[in-house]
């Protein structure tokens, strides 16, 4: 299957998923076949070992009613609309949750929640278990208590990435938390 192809695979997901904001593959740019004399795909231990030297943010993207994963690969990605980004593994148990919500909410951590990132990171555990938040404002979405800032969204698009989907939000409110908090970071496997 195409990019094309996946892409508009993904949108049918969403759609069966009872997902509640239109969503609609956006066209794909021609892609080719990597020629015979180009250089072959790295050896994933030393692209992991070589991308783990970039220092990211380290958030929990959260769907009501108690749906979310920690995530490092989060961005910006637009001013006008408002839009932001983050990557999820196709293989990824919560993301069907969050698919079926529409909506979204990105919590970025504070310094000091690395344990609470690490209680998110866990496949199949109640991650909300004496979690304290509230409902963001535009969609209902937790909004995790201590988080340096929070992003509430709908989903505007779902693109395809390998073994990675790349979800599109639309931003609908956002703020920042209490005081001057630094962020959590995540360098070379560790937090920062």
């Amino acid at each position: 299957m195409g990019h094309a192809g996946a892409a508009a695979a993904a949108v049918r997901y969403l759609r069966s998923t009872g997902a509640t904001v239109p969503v609609e593959p956006l066209p794909r740019p021609e892609l080719r076949c990597v020629g015979e004399d180009e250089r072959a795909p790295v050896d994933q231990t030393e692209f992991r070992r070589v991308l783990g030297t970039f220092a990211t943010g380290v958030t929990i993207v959260t769907a009501p009613p108690e749906a979310g994963f920690a995530c490092q690969s989060f961005s910006s990605l637009s001013l006008d609309p408002p839009l932001v980004a983050f990557m999820v593994g196709r293989t990824s148990t919560t993301w069907p949750r969050i698919a079926r919500a529409g909506v979204f909410c990105v919590n970025i951590l504070a310094a000091g929640q690395g344990d609470l990132c690490r209680a998110f990171a866990v496949r199949g555990a109640d991650k909300f278990a004496g979690v304290p938040h509230d409902p963001a404002p535009a969609t209902g979405s937790p909004r995790l208590t201590g988080a340096v800032a929070w992003i509430d969204c709908t989903i505007h698009a779902v693109h395809t990435g390998g073994d990675h989907l790349i979800v599109v939000g639309r931003v609908e409110a956002l703020g920042t938390g209490d005081g001057d908090q630094a962020p959590l970071l995540f360098h070379k496997g560790r937090f920062l």
